[in-house]
């Protein structure tokens, strides 16, 4: 059986997948000395017999890279994924940097729309793949490489994630990182009916996924991250077409 953990971490998002394969997959992270023992301890317990282990970084924000060094220290991540990119910062702290040199290092695999990667989403004669699949990014699409050069200048990486879609048990379960409403109405792809959508940038007004994408996605449960009240949108359910969705923090 596949299991999917959503850390509690406060403004920020962690995801840990044990895969019904040998592989373990974690999507970001964030962690602190408050929550380090109980997120450690969970990862453990959810990889101790899994031989494939990657890390994906959607973008290097600090709510999603916090603690990378210490998790890296830790579990030795020996294969990490994220969209190519020259992401700078004007203040750059401890993660960030180890961010650039895990990203500029040979453990790197860049993930792009369509790509393939055994054990990722390519089974072999040893062992099965984990199912999952990027949708996005269009490497070539212009929306997507002004974004690259926002981040370049040290503006936001946001519009740099990644569209990621895990497939288990007939269930397909998809998470955006953090893009924006705004980026989101800009760009063309071709989007899959998912029963499980992890709602973009936490959960916030700004992340709130377009009508249009919506009636594609068709999605049975959207979860909203953690973080202010004041920030998050909460009307997927009132949106046209969804009466019957339902959303949970």
């Amino acid at each position: 059986m596949t299991i999917i953990k959503s850390f509690s971490v406060g403004n920020g998002d962690m995801f840990a997948i044990r895969h019904d394969s040998d592989n373990f997959t974690i999507i970001d992270c964030c962690i602190c000395d408050e929550n380090r023992k109980r997120i450690f301890d969970d990862i453990q317990s959810m990889s101790f017999d899994k031989t494939i282990k990657r890390f994906i970084s959607t973008h290097p924000d600090n709510d999603h890279i916090m603690g990378l060094k210490s998790l890296d220290k830790k579990f030795k991540i020996l294969n990490f994924y994220c969209v190519k990119n020259e992401a700078n910062k004007k203040e750059i702290d401890e993660d960030f940097q180890y961010y650039c040199e895990l990203r500029d290092s040979e453990k790197v695999f860049f993930i792009e729309k369509d790509c393939t990667r055994r054990w990722m989403n390519r089974d072999s004669n040893e062992r099965k793949s984990a199912g999952i699949d990027i949708l996005w990014p269009n490497i070539n699409d212009k929306n997507f490489i002004n974004e690259l050069k926002k981040a370049k200048n040290k503006e936001s990486p946001n519009n740099i994630s990644p569209i990621i879609l895990l497939k288990a048990h007939g269930i397909n379960f998809m998470w955006m990182g953090d893009l924006t409403t705004d980026f989101m109405k800009e760009i063309n792809i071709d989007l899959p009916k998912v029963d499980v959508l992890f709602a973009p940038h936490h959960g916030r007004k700004s992340g709130s996924i377009p009508q249009e994408w919506l009636e594609k996605l068709k999605p049975n449960l959207v979860i909203i991250g953690e973080g202010s009240s004041n920030h998050l949108y909460y009307d997927y359910s009132k949106k046209k077409q969804y009466d019957n969705s339902k959303y949970c923090r």
